[in-house]
């Protein structure tokens, strides 16, 4: 329940006072009478007992849903992109959005505004005012729409659907925006490139791609970032502040987009399909690592060794192999690596832990990755296929290997003499000729005459 404050246990206006004496003690607006300090408080508590009966949408006052109901009779509709709305007022101010009016100007930066609101919002970033708290975390923004959204972490609720795919939000802005992914309305269009967008503001920041303008300066790295966004993500890096939390295992993210990925986790929802191979994936850049094995697509290049890679993460774990950097140590052994995940498979070592079971013959694994592999021992399953010879493989390193008999390819270069190969255990035996090591059925002997033969 939200505390109500009054400067004045009365209920007409003092005359020696403040001429506003009910305050909300959320937002700190004032409100002349205690009516209407109870109507502006639906608005923090979320309680919307008006529904629209024709769109689902509901309302905390008789009033807004009135005014709501215009955008269904197209009383008020815009000649030029026929947008709906529900007041005369709404429509003159959209209306500047085709004439490109901006009658409103910042006195700081000279950037202009359509509407009053829209300045008076702007300002808060050369003042650093934020007088939006939120009562559950003390987390301050600069205006209410940001508290209402952010509001929506800690009651998980998304009332506002849309109609053409059933995505929720919990904010009807941001449904607004989403829509605009289904409309073919794209009314601002790029000079340089002709790309469209619904918004001027995302052509205004699609123009940066262009200029190479990044205004958004992170003051702890001096790392310079397009868009405002990206940059308070980007902040969470030297905060360490993981604000959206998993409620079925507890984890915690620092981007929301982090959260809804890992939730697949649970749900076991893959909503990426291959059109190739019918396979399905939890996210979107899975899918387009996975396309590479299709259309054989390596863009990233190594320029000391020709080698070719699918992802730009791939390319920079293959250049330690020349460098011999290894900046991840183990804290237990002291053992080092080139990459984080290489660390993480060898902890495993020493903690013994192995989480991954086989449903079919109860073999445990530390890794997922090598339960994956280990799957295809009772499915049989192949799906990593050579476009030019139709040989199969099970993994798609082995599919790698395979390719250089085709390409002729030898990456795999000796330090001491230079001889090269296709393949890294070819190498690794080689190494063996210069150290003296011989391994046959796991036993090593350094010299010839150390092995009796019967």
């Amino acid at each position: 329940m939200i505390e109500v404050k009054t400067e004045a246990d009365v209920t007409d206006r003092p005359q020696d006072d403040n001429p506003r004496p009910y305050l909300c003690t959320v937002c700190d607006k004032r409100f002349t009478t205690k009516s209407y300090l109870t109507t502006h408080r639906k608005l923090h508590s979320g309680y919307k007992s008006y529904p629209c009966t024709r769109c689902e949408k509901r309302f905390a006052t008789q009033n807004y849903l009135t005014l709501h109901m215009h955008a269904h009779t197209r009383k008020y509709s815009c000649a030029e992109c026929g947008k709906c709305f529900r007041s005369d007022q709404l429509l003159r101010l959209h209306s500047r959005v085709h004439s490109r009016e901006k009658p409103f100007e910042c006195s700081v930066c000279s950037n202009a505004f359509h509407q009053f609101c829209l300045l008076k919002s702007h300002m808060t970033v050369h003042t650093g005012e934020k007088p939006y708290k939120c009562h559950m975390c003390n987390k301050a923004f600069s205006h209410a729409g940001g508290l209402n959204r952010h509001m929506g972490l800690h009651t998980g609720e998304k009332a506002y659907k849309c109609q053409l795919c059933e995505k929720a939000f919990s904010h009807p802005d941001d449904l607004q925006k989403h829509v605009r992914v289904h409309s073919r309305h794209k009314l601002y269009k790029c000079q340089v490139c002709d790309k469209a967008f619904s918004r001027g503001g995302h052509l205004k920041c699609h123009m940066r791609v262009h200029t190479g303008e990044k205004p958004y300066k992170c003051e702890v790295c001096d790392k310079a970032f397009s868009r405002g966004g990206i940059l308070n993500r980007h902040i969470r890096v030297h905060t360490g502040e993981k604000p959206y939390r998993c409620l079925v295992c507890d984890k915690a993210f620092s981007h929301s987009a982090s959260l809804n990925r890992h939730t697949r986790v649970h749900t076991g929802e893959k909503p990426y399909k291959c059109l190739v191979c019918d396979k399905a994936f939890s996210h979107s850049g899975a899918l387009n690592t996975h396309m590479a094995v299709h259309t054989g697509h390596k863009p990233y290049i190594c320029h000391i060794c020709g080698t070719a890679f699918s992802q730009s993460q791939q390319l920079q774990s293959h250049m330690s192999v020349h460098t011999g950097v290894k900046t991840y140590k183990c804290q237990e052994c002291d053992m080092a690596f080139s990459r984080s995940d290489a660390l993480n498979r060898h902890m495993s070592v020493h903690t013994g832990d192995k989480p991954h079971k086989c449903d079919v013959c109860d073999k445990a694994f530390s890794q997922y990755g090598a339960l994956k592999r280990h799957l295809t021992v009772h499915t049989g399953d192949k799906p990593y296929k050579c476009h030019m010879c139709d040989i199969a493989f099970s993994q798609y390193g082995s599919l790698n290997n395979h390719m250089s008999v085709h390409t002729g390819e030898k990456p795999h270069k000796c330090r001491i003499c230079d001889k090269t190969f296709c393949w890294s255990n070819q190498l690794n035996r080689h190494m063996r000729l210069h150290s003296g090591e011989k391994r046959i059925s796991d036993k090593a002997f350094s010299q010839s005459g150390d092995l009796n033969v019967t």
